[in-house]
């Protein structure tokens, strides 16, 4: 009954053929290009809604992507999209390129070189990105 092989890859197979026959365009679709399209919420509205609104003395958004950030690491780097647009958003919030890396290189500790490693190429996508369009303003 069991032909070996893989029931993911096979349903991953159909959906693009599938994508295929309904768009070719979609043949060379990449997630992380949707991405670009979120935009970045603005320092204020982060910290309005989540925690400045409530208790004045809260953490402010800074602190807290860079605690979001330290958590997706320590969840093994698994979600490369959250992690990239949480890198993003933390510097909109105001971090830097070094307190970005910290967090990330802090989690080695607890979530393990691998997981540490995987998160900096995420975050080092977003941070080269921020370099090109600060180069090219």
């Amino acid at each position: 009954m069991n032909d070996g092989s893989n029931p993911f890859e096979a349903f991953m197979r159909q959906a693009q053929e599938m994508a295929k026959a309904m768009n070719p365009a979609l043949e060379t679709f990449s997630p992380k290009g949707f991405e670009a399209l979120w935009p970045t919420m603005p320092k204020e509205f982060m910290e309005m809604s989540f925690g400045k609104g409530l208790n004045k003395n809260g953490l402010d958004a800074k602190t807290r992507l860079l605690i979001t950030l330290s958590g997706l690491t320590m969840l093994g780097a698994q979600s490369d999209t959250q992690i990239r647009v949480t890198v993003r958003h933390a510097l909109a919030a105001g971090a830097t390129k070094d307190e970005i890396a910290e967090t990330i290189g802090m989690m080695s500790m607890f979530a393990g070189i691998p997981a540490m490693t995987r998160a900096m190429e995420f975050a080092q996508d977003v941070l080269n990105e921020a370099e090109t369009e600060d180069d090219t303003s």
